[in-house]
Order: structure tokens, then C-alpha cells, then sequence
């Protein structure tokens, strides 16, 4: 709650904000309290994914560990299209509001609410409590409102321009596709960008037993 209240708290100030502090110095305020809550909730999340019911168990079933992996690697792919704008994240560019209507937002509209949904989907099939379940829940509907939310701030920023590109692009993946509002274009995809996701779900394969066994260390 605490996560979901500063992150889009901050989000719905932030024309305000970068008026008074600037917009770099806004986007350092907001990394740093949104990262540093992440952080907490990751870790209480890693420490008491198996607390609760065990709803059900299904890690011994062949292909199950295989198909959970590549849900987290696809979700990776929909989580993370800000790296479009490193520079920007960093702060070391101006950060600035982008309407974009290319890449994956062919595809939805929200991809970092796609993108959690399908890992709330992995993971929670992987461990079966009712303590992660009910994290999944609430990770998504706090998803659910940042797509409404971030509707209206770019509605309000950008008002025609924004209800152009909401008419040609879907929040359900691949809809707006199917209905034949948009076509996707492949090229858009050879980017940098995506190459350093594959990279990060790489170094994260390798690396997440050494996460689990250091987390387990922080006594919370």
C-alpha cells in the first residue's frame, strides 16, 4: 500500500512538482522513493512467498519450471520499455512525458501492467500460497489503477493528440491488432533496449539462487 500510494502519489505530481524543483531533480526524488520502497517489498516478498495456505503444488510437474521462466522472461520484455529512455531514468538527460505509439505499445497500450500481470501469473503458479496470491492481487489492481491513472495525466497533457493514439492502441494486448487499428511493425523492435532486457533476464537466471539465499539473510 505504502508503494502504491507514494508511486502514483508522486506520478500525479509530478507537472506540479517539476515546475518548483525542477524536472531532473523530480525524477532523482521519484526513483529514489519509489526504488527504495520496491526494494523493501521485494525482499518481505522473497522472505514470506511460502507463508499462508498452500493452495496448490505443481513444481514437480515436467515443463512447469520451464513454462514459469519464460512467462518471467516475456513479462520482462512488457515491464520494462522505460529503458527506451535510460538517459532520462538517469536524469542525466532532461526527463520529459513521451506519446508514444510504436514498439510495443502496438501491441498494449500499458505494457508494465501486462508485463506484471504475466509475472503475478508465473509466480503465483509456481508457489501456490494464499500469501502470494493475494500479493498478485494486489500488485495488479494497483496496475489496474496506474492504467486508468496514467490515461488521465496524458489525456490532460496532451488531450486530442492522446485520444488519437488511445483510438488506434488497446490496454489488452494485441486487441487493438485483431480489431485492426494498429499493425505491427517488426523493425521497431531491433533495438537496443531489448537486447539489455534479454541480457538482465539472463544475469537473473544465473543470479537468483544467490538473491534468494541473500535475502534470507535480512531478518524482515
Amino acid at each position: 500500500m505504502s508503494f502504491a500510494i507514494a508511486h502514483s502519489g508522486l506520478a500525479a505530481l509530478r507537472p506540479w512538482a517539476e515546475q518548483r524543483i525542477g524536472a531532473r531533480f523530480y525524477r532523482i526524488l521519484f526513483a529514489l522513493v519509489s526504488l527504495s520502497l520496491a526494494v523493501v517489498l521485494i525482499i518481505y516478498f522473497f522472505n514470506h512467498r511460502y507463508d499462508g495456505i498452500q493452495l496448490w503444488r505443481v513444481q514437480g510437474i515436467p515443463g512447469i519450471k520451464s513454462l514459469v521462466w519464460w512467462l518471467s522472461a516475456v513479462s520482462f520484455l512488457f515491464l520494462y520499455p522505460a529503458t527506451f529512455n535510460l538517459l532520462e531514468i538517469a536524469a542525466i538527460q532532461k526527463p520529459q512525458v513521451h506519446l508514444y505509439e510504436t514498439g510495443i505499445i502496438r501491441i498494449t497500450r500499458h505494457p508494465q501492467m501486462v508485463g506484471q500481470v504475466i509475472w503475478c501469473i508465473a509466480h503465483t503458479l509456481w508457489i501456490g500460497t494464499s500469501f502470494t496470491l493475494l500479493t498478485s492481487v494486489g500488485l495488479i489492481l494497483h496496475h489496474c489503477f496506474g492504467v486508468w491513472h496514467g490515461d488521465q495525466r496524458l489525456s490532460k497533457r496532451y488531450g486530442d493528440a492522446f485520444e488519437s493514439v488511445k483510438e488506434r492502441t488497446s490496454v489488452f494486448p494485441f486487441l487493438a491488432l485483431i480489431q485492426g487499428r494498429q499493425t505491427l511493425k517488426w523493425e521497431e523492435f531491433i533495438r537496443p533496449a531489448y537486447l539489455g532486457v534479454i541480457g538482465f533476464v539472463g544475469l537473473l537466471w544465473w543470479a537468483h539462487p544467490l538473491l534468494m539465499r541473500a535475502t534470507a539473510q535480512i531478518n524482515w
